[in-house]
């Protein structure tokens, strides 16, 4: 979709657009999103964020999706100067800082890696990083940054985020703080239950295990993230989390990888690590002795399989369900 196409379908008389979720646990899914709440929501963030006419904001992911729809509608709501640019892993390539942007986490890693981009990132008054996990060497380089840098909490459901934590400078934090109006539990599972009435009909049930806390300052509910629910590794009666094994690891690997899992006869399942070796550089016997220092004796990876690529989704998380398909059936041949 083109901005135009989108605007088309703004201005329409129709109460909803048409957006597809992310399709990071299985395909992506069609959902109708009332266009008063996408207005609500793009209120609550500019308000947050103290964005007012006049101010630049820049679009560089795709417009299927909520995020890319959702700054659109913040420049709706709230009068702003769009800066567009074609989605892609260097979006400040060719533009000037803006004074609010958003991007996945692969392009903020590639924007650092450029002198010219790095610059720029840090010119941006207010940078709001989603649709992904930011590791912790990627935040380390981020702490630092003079302006305003948060990780964002949200889905398609929630027409983009409900809650953030602050990246850079003394409140750098792992703890999201919701918005106002956003009310937050857990299930039985530990997962995160969300009322957030301004932008969805009902209270949400997500699959993604948190810890709970007051915050001392502001009296507010804050949570953390453990990880998703559907990501836990059941291996010989002990729950593993994917997203605590690829944390443990990155610091260590420097090729790409991802974890997932695949039945076992033994252990019910097993940890499975994909990577990619495009130079033919690598071996097993290396990974293991890697992620045997690194990791629990019962987190090491049973399985190592060659990829060509890691699957992704369009939006640059990692496609867990296309991962565990690649692993069953690339670990058979």
């Amino acid at each position: 979709m083109v901005l135009e196409e989108f605007l088309n379908e703004w201005r329409n008389d129709s109460p909803t657009v048409l957006v597809h979720t992310s399709g990071s646990t299985g395909k992506p899914k069609p959902m109708w999103a009332e266009k008063e709440k996408m207005l609500n929501s793009a209120r609550v963030t500019c308000d947050f964020l103290g964005l007012k006419p006049g101010d630049t904001a820049l679009l560089c992911m795709p417009l299927d999706y909520i995020a890319g729809k959702m700054v659109v509608v913040r420049v709706i709501e709230r009068h702003l100067r769009l800066v567009s640019v074609k989605p892609c892993g260097h979006p400040l390539a060719s533009v000037e800082p803006t004074t609010f942007a958003a991007m996945v986490p692969m392009q903020v890693y590639n924007s650092m890696k450029v002198a010219e981009e790095r610059a720029k990132l840090m010119r941006i008054k207010h940078l709001i990083i989603g649709g992904g996990a930011i590791d912790a060497e990627l935040a380390s380089e981020l702490r630092g940054f003079p302006n305003h840098v948060w990780s964002t909490y949200g889905m398609t459901e929630t027409l983009s985020h409900i809650a953030l934590r602050r990246l850079n400078g003394k409140e750098a934090s792992d703890w999201y703080t919701p918005f106002d109006g956003v009310e937050i539990g857990r299930d039985e599972d530990d997962c995160l239950v969300i009322d957030a009435p301004l932008v969805h009909d009902g209270v949400l049930k997500t699959n993604d295990r948190v810890e709970l806390r007051m915050d001392s300052l502001t009296g507010k509910r804050q949570f953390r993230i453990l990880g998703r629910k559907d990501n836990v590794i059941d291996s010989g009666g002990i729950k593993i989390q994917i997203e605590d094994v690829e944390n443990r690891l990155r610091p260590c690997l420097r090729v790409p990888f991802m974890i997932t899992k695949m039945p076992d006869r033994k252990f019910g399942e097993a940890v499975v690590l994909l990577y990619e070796d495009k130079d033919g550089t690598v071996s097993t016997d290396g990974l293991l002795a890697l992620c045997s220092k690194a990791l629990p004796a019962y987190w090491v990876p049973k399985r190592f399989v060659k990829v060509a690529r890691l699957p992704m989704t369009e939006t640059g998380k990692p496609a867990r369900a296309e991962a565990e398909s690649m692993a069953k059936m690339l670990a058979l041949q």
